[in-house]
C-alpha cells in the first residue's frame, strides 16, 4: 500500500502524524499555562485587596490628623486654662478620710444596736411559757389564782394608796421646781457637707449681694429648654439689665479673669480658702493680683458666653465643691 501511496499522500500523511504529535505535546503546556494564569489572577485579586485595605487605613488616619490640627477646642485657650485650674486645685485626702471612716463607724453602730434589738426579742420569746402544760396542772393553777384573788386584791389597794400618795409628792415637788433649771439632753444630729461648707464660709467671712435683679435660675438641678444650658447648676443666676453695675460681695484678691469659654467675661475672686466666681459680664473693671473691697464695683452685667439673657452666674466654690449661695446670702 505504502508503494502504490503517491507522493502527495504521503506527505499529508506525514503532516497528520506531525500535527498529532506536536498536539500531544502541547496539551500538557497549556494546562500548565492555564493553572499559571488561574494563580496570577488570585494573586491580583488579594493584592487588589491589600490595596484597598491600605487606602483606607491611610484615610483613616489622614482624617485624624486633619481633625486634630484643625480643631480650634482641643487646644484652646478655655481648655488649657480650664485643666490648669483643675491640677491647681488641693484636694484635702485628710477631710475626705475622716468622712468615709466617721460614715463607716455610723454603719457599724446601727448595726450593733440591730443585733441587740433581736437579741432582747430573742430572750423575751425564750421567757413566753410554754402552752404544752399538763391539764391537771392547770386546774390546778386555776385555783391557786382564785384562792389568791382576795389577797392580791388587798395588795393591789394598798399598791394603789401607796402610788397615789407617792404620786401626790411627785407633782408637789414638780411645782416646788418650776422656774429651776431644766435637764439638758445632748442630740447629736449630723450635718451634711453642703451644711458644713456653709457653716465653715460664713465664719470666714460675710457676703452681701452682688447685683439688684431678679433670681433666674437657683442653684441646683433643673429642667433646661436649650440643649446648650446644663442640668446641673453650679451657682445662681442674678437677670439684671445690661451695664447694671456688679459689687464684690465679699473682700478678696482677684486670682483669675478670663473672656473664653461658656461663662465669657468673668473673674474669680479669692477670701482665705473660698473662690467666688462672676460670670457672663460685660466688662470687668479689676485684674488678676488687685486686692478688692465689699461693695467696690468690679464689673457689669452682660450677655457673655453660653447666656439666654443678660444676667450674673453667681458661684461660690469651696476645696472644688459648689456651695448654694443662697445659703449664705439672700440674693
Amino acid at each position: 500500500m505504502e508503494r502504490a501511496m503517491s507522493v502527495e499522500d504521503k506527505i499529508r500523511r506525514a503532516e497528520q502524524r506531525y500535527y498529532m504529535r506536536r498536539e500531544q505535546e502541547m496539551s500538557p503546556r497549556e494546562t500548565r499555562i492555564g493553572e499559571l494564569k488561574r494563580s496570577s489572577k488570585k494573586k491580583d485579586i488579594k493584592l487588589f485587596k491589600k490595596m484597598i485595605k491600605q487606602i483606607i487605613v491611610c484615610l483613616f488616619i489622614y482624617g485624624v490628623f486633619y481633625l486634630v490640627v484643625n480643631s480650634n477646642y482641643i487646644f484652646s485657650e478655655d481648655f488649657t486654662n480650664k485643666a490648669k485650674e483643675i491640677l491647681s486645685q488641693d484636694i484635702n485626702f485628710a477631710e475626705i478620710y475622716s468622712t468615709i471612716s466617721s460614715n463607716i463607724n455610723d454603719i457599724y453602730n446601727k448595726m450593733i444596736s440591730n443585733d441587740n434589738t433581736k437579741g432582747s426579742d430573742n430572750q423575751e420569746k425564750a421567757v413566753t411559757p410554754n402552752d404544752d402544760t399538763p391539764n391537771n396542772e392547770v386546774k390546778q393553777d386555776e385555783e391557786s389564782n382564785q384562792n389568791a384573788q382576795p389577797e392580791a386584791q388587798q395588795e393591789n389597794s394598798g399598791e394603789q394608796v401607796q402610788q397615789e400618795n407617792v404620786s401626790k409628792e411627785d407633782i408637789q415637788n414638780n411645782q416646788e421646781n418650776i422656774g429651776g433649771a431644766a435637764e439638758e439632753t445632748e442630740v447629736n444630729v449630723e450635718l451634711s457637707q453642703m451644711e458644713k461648707d456653709v457653716n465653715y464660709i460664713k465664719s470666714v467671712t460675710s457676703f452681701i449681694k452682688p447685683v439688684n435683679g431678679t433670681i433666674s435660675s437657683m442653684f441646683g438641678p433643673r429642667n433646661p429648654t436649650t440643649a446648650s444650658v446644663p442640668k446641673n447648676h453650679t451657682g445662681t443666676d442674678i437677670a439684671a439689665v445690661t451695664g447694671t453695675k456688679i459689687v464684690s460681695a465679699t473682700d478678696g484678691t482677684v486670682i483669675y479673669t478670663s473672656s473664653q469659654g461658656d461663662f465669657g467675661n468673668h473673674l474669680k475672686i479669692q477670701i482665705n480658702d473660698v473662690i467666688i466666681l462672676y460670670a457672663h459680664c460685660n466688662k470687668i473693671y479689676v485684674k488678676e493680683g488687685d486686692t478688692v473691697k465689699q461693695g467696690q464695683e468690679i464689673a457689669e452685667v452682660g450677655l457673655t458666653g453660653n447666656t439666654t439673657g443678660p444676667h450674673l452666674h453667681f458661684e461660690v466654690i469651696y476645696q472644688d465643691r459648689r456651695v448654694n449661695p443662697q445659703l449664705l446670702v439672700e440674693l
